[in-house]
């Protein structure tokens, strides 16, 4: 069984308590095609990302930055080279007349302010080759003056020695592939991304009972490998094991970059807030020794193997969902406390044995909007994770970035409620009984507002961020699609107009409704956005937990489809689980993978 983390709601006693590239990442073995053109004049820049190209078709993300005046609605027109045909489209209104295609803003990203960025999306269908647009325009006026010139190539080199003087050398090259095992900047950006053999066979299976080609689209995406266990390193029930997810993967990447997502969940006393995804080491002095060294080490063995950290291989390492979050905001719970010191000294020991192979990329779990939004908690949250990383052999160059919402379901971003301090009779947005004064109703805006937190403690500016978009789609037909400003209060106001269907934003379990997120892409944002990369790390279908019955005593009482939750301030809500099941972690969930694909949003094709 492959167990998950399961960001959730912590308890405090106060009113604001905690109620828990180029292009983009490619299918192994597809190009990467990424076009980005702007016109001397200055009228838009244009990224155009091929995201997926399985040859008969393709998935294409647009980042449009505006650098004219500002507008209240955009058109933006650019023309195939080929034959290809527009067959669906998201955040824009997609027009094709011959080669000629024509996006027109929706209500909700239409105002584009000078500086500011926007991103759209198509499908389509093709046959023979698969040529990007070369001139694309904005309101009629050229953005790239009608040609494209690739860019030179170029090789920054920044060596950084932070005490104890242990040296890192990050090259950064733009125009091509750098050399293999070169650490760059962004490790997704050029990179084709490997697919998981054992998460593609549980959506090809799912999909050949239910006869749906829309279901297996989903196993074209790449997903993260958990370590949860022990015994995962070498393999079990049927799952391969690290070495051969890593052979798998290096005999793609002899093409060029290719990346891998590897989880490191098993610290001593895991989960300690909750049950679903209790570890099976204690949480003692014992189980951190049987941590570093029938974990830790045999992982960092594998992954250092030469024939690995010199190739084209892009390790992204997901650092420990859940631990360092929970030592900040959970100090009440016994369990939490004694894992506290456990959780400080074996990620210490894990950044220290993966910072030391040169392709690996570390990412830091930093919990979810919902967890840490609140000010009372993101500044201690980020004194806790400098505090860790300046234990480290190499400091804070042992950390690439941080990962939010793993797991989770938060929204990327709420496109009705982008002010969380609009007054709406009177009172702030976020005074909201959803949002109970937490600023942040979304992970874009989090991730922002901590990468300023995080580097005004100490973290150097290059830090990226990763949104874990697997879950949290929120499509289906109880999506808003356009603003409704009519309600007077800030509760119904929320209610009409947040995306997120979950009654209790401390809900996590297999949650209802829910639906597949945006596409794992690198740069979603464009190339200055701190977001380098949204990627999914929980497979979509597999389950959060199950909760005790009758026919077993094990797992979570949040997973409870008839339990509840309560939000610290006297609220009690529903757990918001997926009825009629009781479904392990970890564990296939067919009926929520349906469900799941169902309300994609963007929808799958």
């Amino acid at each position: 069984m492959k167990g998950r983390p399961l960001s959730r709601a912590p308890r405090l006693p106060f009113r604001r308590a905690l109620i828990a590239a180029s292009a983009a990442l490619l299918a192994s073995g597809l190009a990467a095609v990424a076009v980005s053109q702007a016109h001397a004049a200055g009228a838009c820049t244009v990224q155009y990302q091929v995201q997926n190209d399985w040859g008969a078709g393709a998935t294409v993300n647009i980042n449009l930055t505006n650098n004219g005046s500002a507008l209240t609605t955009w058109s933006l027109g650019f023309s195939f080279a080929g034959n290809q045909q527009v067959s669906s489209g998201w955040n824009g209104t997609y027009s094709q007349a011959g080669a000629a295609v024509t996006v027109a803003s929706l209500s909700y990203n239409g105002a584009l302010a000078t500086g500011a960025s926007t991103s759209t999306g198509f499908n389509l269908t093709y046959s023979g080759t698969n040529a990007a647009p070369t001139a694309f325009t904005l309101n009629g006026t050229t953005c790239n003056g009608g040609g494209t010139t690739p860019p030179p190539t170029t090789t920054t080199t920044t060596t950084t020695t932070t005490p104890p003087p242990t040296t890192t050398t990050t090259t950064t090259t733009t125009g091509a592939s750098p050399p293999p095992g070169t650490h760059v900047a962004n490790p997704f950006v050029g990179a084709s991304a490997y697919l998981n053999p054992d998460y593609t066979k549980e959506v090809q299976a799912q999909a050949s009972a239910d006869g749906s080609t829309v279901e297996s689209d989903v196993a074209k995406y790449p997903t993260g490998i958990w370590m949860d266990q022990i015994a995962a390193i070498a393999g079990t029930s049927g799952r391969m094991g690290l070495q051969a997810q890593m052979d798998a993967a290096l005999a793609k990447a002899s093409s060029g970059p290719e990346t891998i997502e590897v989880v490191i969940y098993d610290l001593p006393g895991r989960d300690c807030a909750a049950l679903a995804s209790n570890g099976e080491i204690p949480a003692t002095a014992a189980g951190l020794t049987e941590y570093e060294s029938q974990y830790i080490d045999p992982i960092a063995a594998i992954l250092g193997n030469s024939k690995y950290s010199s190739s084209n291989l892009r390790v992204v390492a997901i650092i420990e969902p859940d631990s360092l979050p929970n030592a900040v905001t959970n100090q009440s719970l016994a369990t939490c406390q004694a894992a506290t010191p456990l959780y400080e000294a074996g990620t210490e020991y894990a950044l220290n044995k993966l910072h030391a192979i040169p392709n690996v990329y570390n990412y830091m779990d930093i919990a979810h909007s919902a967890w840490l939004g609140w000010s009372s908690n993101m500044g201690p949250a980020a004194q806790e994770f400098a505090k860790v990383v300046r234990a480290t052999t190499a400091g804070f160059n042992s950390v690439d970035g941080f990962i939010s919402n793993t797991a989770n379901y938060t929204p990327t971003t709420e496109p009705f409620l982008p002010n969380s301090t609009l007054q709406v009779g009177g009172q702030q947005l976020d005074s909201a009984n959803f949002y109970q004064f937490n600023p942040f109703f979304d992970e874009h805006t989090y991730d922002n507002s901590m990468y300023s937190t995080l580097v005004s403690a100490g973290f150097p500016s290059r830090i990226g961020f990763l949104i874990d978009t697997s879950r949290n789609g929120w499509g289906g037909s109880g999506r808003p699609t356009a603003l409704n400003s009519s309600p007077t209060t800030p509760q119904a106001y929320v209610l009409a107009n947040k995306i997120d269907e979950r009654s209790f934003r401390g809900d996590w379990c297999n949650q209802d409704n829910a639906g597949i997120g945006a596409r794992p892409q690198a740069q979603p944002f464009g190339s200055s956005d701190h977001v380098i990369a949204f990627v999914w790390i929980k497979p979509p279908g597999e389950s959060d937990g199950d909760y005790p019955t009758s026919t077993h005593t094990h797992g979570d009482p949040h997973c409870d489809p008839s339990g509840t939750n309560t939000d610290g301030n006297g609220g009690t809500y529903s757990t918001g689980s997926f009825p009629g099941f009781d479904v392990p972690a970890g564990q296939w969930f067919n009926a929520e993978f349906t469900q799941l694909v169902q309300n994609a949003f963007p929808a799958m094709s």
